[in-house]
């Protein structure tokens, strides 16, 4: 990621990167140490003595990619002496020369050198045969790892410059693990902000609470951020059944019940390996797989193909079962759809939400809108006098973010534990409802007026312009919508409708429809489907919900209108 693309960048201090780290560091430690592993602390111990140079080279180090890096090759203008830091680097443990126990990297120590380098390489190690100087980088890395061994290699890529490799590799990426949460977010977090490119929330620094409450949740949620690194790294590697067979070892492996604070990522680690599976046709594989979590789509999943290998009733119990309780509208749907095609198995059974579609009102627009669909029917709505726009998802979400704003980013619900925080980390759980329930329901209480909710959201809006929240995203134009809905909609539709939201924000804050149309005191939400688009569950849901709350609403199929060129061509 690029540092900035301002013309006018704030000026950054020249050691800005050790202030953060540093930063981490205390962070960490003031959270963490109850939970901090011995070596993690002797780390932290040894980092406090060493110089300033030193720590910022070593810095330097763990916030590039890789474990390696070649000596010459380091300029860091703010660092006096680099040789001297390398020195008290190699004596204090921080790093190691490049040696024979490096021999399970060798692809990775092989890959920092680039190709005329290596060819060099092959030229003084005089094979029977040199490799074409056409060959690939990665084709000859490959061809000198094969040919030779590594102690033979070492002693010509030391030749070449010489290579070290930095330490605390594990004690580093669990302090980064402990301050983020996860293995995704890095250190230019605190560059992105530092650079204004992000506006981030504001805490009290004392309100902050620990992701990780014992050393077992931190170790689960890294183990299986880890692992579904390994998936993602060896699914294109290795054939799909060695896949499944290194999967369900993996799984088999696991000892205990898995930390509550780790669930959520193995769910979805299931979740990606059994479509993985299914994507690679080994259905009976992927549905062993599914087996391993309740959660969406896993029952869907498990629906279909128990259905294909022909085990009916227990296709027909997972459909009651998504029938009875439903973790989402595509689960609501499906169990209703997928029951009654598995009991009516001769006859063509047409899906809730496709003849919900069929039933729609049609309208003709130029066929010149095809890949516009949408500002062609708002076209069509402004011949005919009315006014249109976009109403999909974001403006619903603003709507959210802006008058639930303190209560989404509450501290007291021990759902914010760093400063660099965009998303609480209750945000798409159903904890995120339970906690908040009663807060929700209050400020709702206090809405009684479009008035009132006009005013929230002109304070909120006006307070917190730029900074970030996962569900406000700023553009132009975004607050006149956002009060565009609150004109036109009754305060207890708007409760309603908030309250379904807060109950599954993973789900609830899509499907939304896709145009708000108004003229004087009248107003409809229009879902635009063209010929060849279909009607999603989520999507059906919405319609249903604001049926039932007496919004106006509507489902609009389109139909091509052939300009005059176009019936020419026809005939």
């Amino acid at each position: 990621m690029s540092e900035t693309t301002d013309k006018n960048p704030p000026d950054l201090p020249p050691k800005y990167y050790l202030d953060n780290f540093l930063y981490l560091l205390d962070f960490v430690k003031k959270l963490y140490q109850s939970i901090l592993s011995k070596s993690e602390m002797n780390f932290l111990n040894a980092f406090e003595n060493l110089s300033e140079d030193a720590q910022c080279l070593f810095v330097r180090f763990s916030n590039r990619r890789g474990a390696f890096f070649k000596v010459n090759a380091l300029s860091y203008s703010e660092l006096s002496d680099i040789p001297a830091a390398l020195t008290e680097l190699t004596e204090t443990g921080f790093i190691e020369l490049l040696n024979e126990n490096h021999n399970a990297r060798a692809a990775e120590v092989v890959d920092l050198f680039t190709k005329p380098e290596l060819l060099l390489l092959t030229q003084a190690l005089n094979p029977p045969v040199l490799p074409p100087k056409s060959i690939r980088k990665p084709d000859l890395v490959r061809w000198l790892l094969h040919e030779y061994p590594f102690e033979e290699l070492l002693e010509g890529l030391d030749a070449l410059e010489p290579v070290v490799k930095v330490g605390y590799e594990v004690e580093v990426m669990m302090m980064k693990f402990l301050f983020f949460g996860n293995r995704y977010d890095d250190m230019t977090e605190f560059v992105i902000r530092d650079l204004g490119h992000v506006k981030f929330q504001s805490f009290q620094e004392e309100n902050f609470s620990v992701r990780f409450e014992t050393r077992q949740d931190v170790e689960d949620k890294l183990m299986i951020s880890l692992t579904a690194e390994t998936f993602h790294e060896q699914k294109d590697e290795l054939p799909p059944e060695e896949i499944y067979d290194w999967f369900m070892n993996w799984q088999g492996g696991l000892v205990g019940e898995l930390s509550d604070v780790a669930l959520p990522s193995y769910r979805r680690l299931v979740l990606r390996v059994g479509a993985w599976l299914e994507r690679k046709k080994l259905p009976e594989q992927a549905l062993t797989v599914y087996q391993l979590t309740e959660h969406a789509p896993s029952r869907e999943r498990r629906a279909r193909l128990l259905q294909r290998i022909g085990a009916v009733e227990e296709a027909l119990a997972l459909c009651d079962d998504m029938i009875a309780s439903p973790q989402n509208a595509d689960e609501r749907f499906f169990g209703l759809d997928y029951r009654e095609k598995i009991l009516n198995k001769k006859k063509r059974i047409v899906r809730r939400t496709t003849k919900a579609l069929q039933e729609a009102d049609a309208v003709s627009i130029p066929v010149a809108f095809r890949y516009r669909v949408e500002l062609g029917v708002m076209e069509h709505f402004r011949e005919l006098g009315q006014q249109a726009l976009f109403s999909e998802n974001e403006p619903w979400r603003a709507l959210f973010g802006l008058v639930f704003w303190d209560i989404i980013y509450d501290t007291n619900v021990r759902a914010i534990h760093h400063p660099l925080q965009r998303v609480p980390s209750d945000f798409f759980l159903p904890d995120f409802y339970f906690k908040r329930e009663t807060l929700l329901k209050d400020r709702l209480a206090k809405l009684t007026t479009r008035q009132a909710f006009h005013d929230l959201i002109q304070s909120t809006y006006t307070g917190k312009l730029g900074t970030a929240n996962v569900l406000v995203a700023w553009f132009e134009g975004l607050l006149d919508i956002v009060q565009l809905l609150v004109h036109y909609l009754e305060p207890a539709q708007l409760h309603a409708i908030l309250l379904e939201m807060a109950q599954n924000l993973r789900e609830n804050t899509r499907g939304f429809p896709d145009l708000l149309v108004w003229k004087d005191d009248t107003y409809e939400f229009v879902e635009v489907k063209s010929p060849t688009d279909h009607l999603s569950a989520q999507q059906l849901h919405w319609q249903h919900f604001f049926e039932r709350t007496g919004v106006i609403s509507r489902v609009l199929r389109v139909t091509w209108e052939l300009d005059k060129e176009d019936e020419k061509t026809s005939q």
